[in-house]
C-alpha cells in the first residue's frame, strides 16, 4: 500500500485504456460530443458551457436537453432552471434559431457545415452529489446538472474541456485526453453523465494499490494536512473491509481506478452519491473527532455501493431514462442493505464500539416499530416512494409520517434480521447471501455500460434459498417482510447474539416533540398526529392549538414539560384545543408513549446473562472479514 505524497501526479490521471474495453453500446454514429466549460464568473457560481454536436445533415433538426434526473438520485430534480442565456450557432459562428418545443429541450436546425454549437451559463450554488457548486474556490460539478445532451446522441463519445482557473486541478472518474490535463473522455453518454467532476484548489491527492485495484481520494479541505492523511488511512481500511463483505474481491474498475471526490468545505451540504467508478462525498463538518466519523460514514456507505447498486443492480433502474424517474422494487436491498453494511463496516473496522453499533442498530428497530406507514405499507411499496421522497420537492403538506417508512432504514432492520436468522439456523451468513449476489449479478460486467444481467426481487429471492439451502425459509421470508407488512422479530433474533432489546420510556419526550410555539405563546401541533396516538384518536392534528393541558394553560415549553413529567402511560388528561377555525372544545386525551427500545448486551441488563454461545455468535458476526 503506496501513499501518494502531496504534489505529485496521481497515477490513474496518466491511465491509459484498458485492452479490449469496449467504449459504447453499439457502434458511433458520428464524431464526438464536444464540451468546453469555462468559469469566468465564478464569484457568482456561473459557469460557460459550450457543446458541439457534429456529423449532422444540413437543416438537420436537433433537439437538445438538459436532464431532468441524475443517476444515484430517485426523484425528479429539472436541471434545466438553472440555465440560461442560451445561443446556438454553426461551426463558423453564424447565430441559428432556436425553437422551445417543451421546458427541457431546444430545437435547432444545424447549419451548412452540418455543426450545432449549442452555448449557455450555467448557475450552481449547492455543493452537494446532485447539483452543482461553483464558488472561486473550486466547482463541484455533477455533469446531469451541469451538461446538455441531443437526442440520438447518446451513443457517441463524449469529451470535455475544462479552462481552468490558475492553481485549479482536475479530479473525476473520466478518461484522461493524453498529455492535455484539461480534457477527458467517456465511451458514451449514460457513462459521462455518471462521472462527477471537482476542479479547485486547495487539493490534497492521495492514491494507494491494494487487491490488485488503484484507489485515489481528491480532498477540497481547508484543514490540515494531518488531518487528511489520518482520515485517508480510515478509508483505505474501510474500503477494505468492505471488499472483506465479498470475500476479499474488489470490481474491476474502468480505466483501471476508483475515485473519491471529498468535498469537505464550509459552503458544502451533508452528501453522498455513488457512482460507477468513484463517489462525491460533501461535508461542512471537520475531518476531525465526530466530523471526521460522521463523513468516515458517508464514505463507508457509498463505496459499498461500487458493488450493491452500481453493479448489482435492480432491473427498474436500467437504462438509466435522464427524462422521467427509474423506479425500483427493490431498494430496502440496494440502499437499505447498503445501509446496514455501511454500518456494520464501521464496527468491523474498529471505528465504532459496541454501544455506538448497537444504537444504530436500536434506530432501525424504533424507526420500524413506530412507524404507522410500515403496518399499511410493504417493503416494496415503499421503494416505489423514492420519487416523492428522494430529495424531492413539493409545497403542499404529506401525510408521510403516517404512510412511510424510508426504505433505508427499513432496509438496514430487514438486512439485519435476516443475517442473524441465517447465522443461527442455517450456519451461514448475510456475508454469504450478497457474495453469492456478486457472483451472479455484480461480477460480470460489460466495461464502462450497464451491468450483464440485472436482478429482480423474484432474483433476490431465489438466491437466498440457495444460499440458505431452504427455499420455503426464503419464500417465508420475502412474503411476510418483503412482499408482506409483517413486523421483523427483532428481540427473537438479536437475542441469538446475546443482544436485549430495551424498553424506554419517552412519555415527556412525546407529546413536546410534535409542537412548536408561536410569537404569542401559542402552542401549536407542527406535524400530523400519528395514527393511533391518543391525539389522534382524539381528532387533534396538525394547525390546533393546545391550550390547556390537564387544566393548566400552555404558554412555554417548560410547563408543557413539567406536566408531562407528572404523567405516566396511559394517563387520561383534560385538553381544551383550538382548531384552525377558531372553535375551542373540551377533549379526553389518553397520554401515550413512543415504544422506543435500547439494544444492549445480555450481560449488561440487570436479571439476564448472554451464554458462551450467545457471545461466541455476536463476536463472530463482528469480527473483522478484511482479508
Amino acid at each position: 500500500m503506496k501513499k501518494l505524497l502531496r504534489g505529485e501526479v496521481l497515477p490513474g490521471l496518466a491511465l491509459a485504456l484498458l485492452p479490449g474495453l469496449a467504449l459504447a453500446q453499439g457502434a458511433a454514429t458520428g464524431p464526438a460530443v464536444r464540451y468546453a466549460v469555462s468559469f469566468p464568473n465564478a464569484v457568482h457560481h456561473e459557469a460557460r458551457v459550450a457543446a458541439t454536436f457534429a456529423g449532422l445533415t444540413p437543416g438537420q433538426k436537433l433537439l437538445v436537453r438538459m436532464a431532468r434526473s441524475s443517476p444515484g438520485r430517485y426523484a425528479l430534480h429539472d436541471f434545466v432552471k438553472n440555465v440560461y442565456y442560451t445561443v446556438a450557432t454553426d461551426g463558423a459562428g453564424k447565430l441559428l434559431a432556436i425553437n422551445r418545443p417543451d421546458p427541457y429541450s431546444w430545437e435547432v436546425k444545424a447549419g451548412a457545415d452540418g455543426t450545432v454549437q449549442f452555448n449557455y451559463t450555467l448557475y450552481g450554488d449547492r455543493t452537494d452529489g446532485t447539483f452543482a457548486g461553483i464558488d472561486q474556490q473550486h466547482a463541484h460539478l455533477n455533469m446531469p446538472a451541469v451538461f446538455c445532451y441531443a437526442q440520438g446522441f447518446e451513443n457517441r463519445p463524449a469529451e470535455v474541456k475544462f479552462e481552468l482557473p490558475a492553481n485549479w486541478k482536475v479530479a473525476t472518474q473520466l478518461r484522461p485526453g493524453g498529455e492535455d490535463k484539461a480534457t477527458f473522455t467517456a465511451p458514451n453518454l449514460q457513462y459521462f453523465m455518471d462521472s462527477p467532476t471537482v476542479l479547485g484548489s486547495p487539493q490534497f491527492l492521495h492514491a494507494w494499490q491494494d487487491g490488485g485495484r488503484n484507489f485515489e481520494m481528491a480532498t477540497y479541505y481547508n484543514g490540515t494536512a494531518t488531518e487528511v492523511d489520518a482520515f485517508v488511512k480510515k478509508a483505505q481500511k474501510v474500503v477494505r473491509e468492505a471488499a472483506g463483505v465479498y470475500g476479499g474481491e474488489y470490481p474491476q474498475f474502468d480505466f483501471g481506478r476508483y475515485t473519491f471526490l471529498a468535498d469537505y468545505l464550509p459552503q458544502a451540504s451533508s452528501d453522498g452519491m455513488e457512482h460507477r467508478n468513484s463517489t462525491s462525498l460533501t461535508s461542512p463538518l471537520p475531518l476531525r473527532e465526530e466530523g471526521a466519523l460522521h463523513n468516515l460514514g458517508t464514505l463507508s456507505h457509498e463505496f459499498f455501493h461500487s458493488y450493491n447498486t452500481e453493479r448489482i443492480r435492480s432491473q427498474g433502474l436500467e437504462p438509466f431514462d435522464f427524462q422521467r424517474v427509474n423506479m425500483s422494487d427493490a431498494l430496502w436491498f440496494g440502499e437499505g442493505f447498503t445501509q446496514y453494511y455501511g454500518e456494520l463496516v464501521l464496527r468491523r473496522a474498529g471505528f465504532y464500539d459496541d454501544e455506538q453499533f448497537f444504537d444504530k442498530v436500536s434506530s432501525w428497530v424504533n424507526a420500524r416499530l413506530n412507524s404507522p406507514g410500515a403496518r399499511y405499507a410493504s417493503a416494496v411499496e415503499m421503494s416505489r416512494q423514492a420519487a416523492f421522497t428522494d430529495a424531492a420537492v413539493s409545497l403542499d403538506p404529506t401525510n408521510r409520517n403516517n404512510t412511510y417508512l424510508s426504505y433505508y432504514v427499513q432496509g438496514a432492520g430487514l438486512a439485519l434480521c435476516l443475517d442473524l436468522q441465517l447465522r443461527q439456523r442455517y450456519h451461514t451468513s448475510l456475508d454469504k447471501y450478497m457474495q453469492a449476489m456478486w457472483q451472479e449479478f455484480g461480477k460480470p460486467q460489460t466495461p464502462a455500460l450497464a451491468p450483464v444481467n440485472a436482478y429482480t426481487v423474484a432474483d433476490l429471492q431465489r438466491v437466498l434459498g440457495t444460499v440458505a439451502k431452504d427455499t420455503a425459509f426464503a419464500g417465508s421470508f420475502f412474503r411476510r417482510y418483503i412482499y408482506g407488512r409483517e413486523a421483523p422479530r427483532f428481540g427473537e433474533n438479536l437475542a441469538t447474539m446475546g443482544l436485549a432489546v430495551v424498553p424506554v420510556k419517552a412519555l415527556a419526550a412525546a407529546l413536546p416533540r410534535q409542537v412548536e410555539f408561536d410569537e404569542e405563546g401559542r402552542c401549536i401541533l407542527s406535524r400530523n398526529t400519528t395514527i393511533g396516538s391518543g391525539l389522534y384518536k382524539a381528532g387533534i392534528d396538525r394547525g390546533d392549538q393546545i391550550v390547556m393541558l390537564d387544566n393548566e394553560k400552555i404558554s412555554d415549553m417548560a410547563t408543557l414539560e413539567g406536566i408531562m413529567r407528572r404523567h405516566t402511560p396511559a394517563d387520561l388528561v383534560p385538553v381544551r384545543v383550538r382548531n384552525r377555525a377558531g372553535v375551542e372544545r373540551n377533549v379526553q386525551v389518553v397520554l401515550t408513549e413512543d415504544t422506543n427500545v435500547q439494544v444492549q448486551p445480555m450481560e449488561s441488563v440487570d436479571k439476564m446473562t448472554a451464554t458462551p454461545t450467545q457471545k461466541e455468535s455476536r463476536a463472530a458476526w463482528l469480527a473483522s472479514a478484511a482479508k
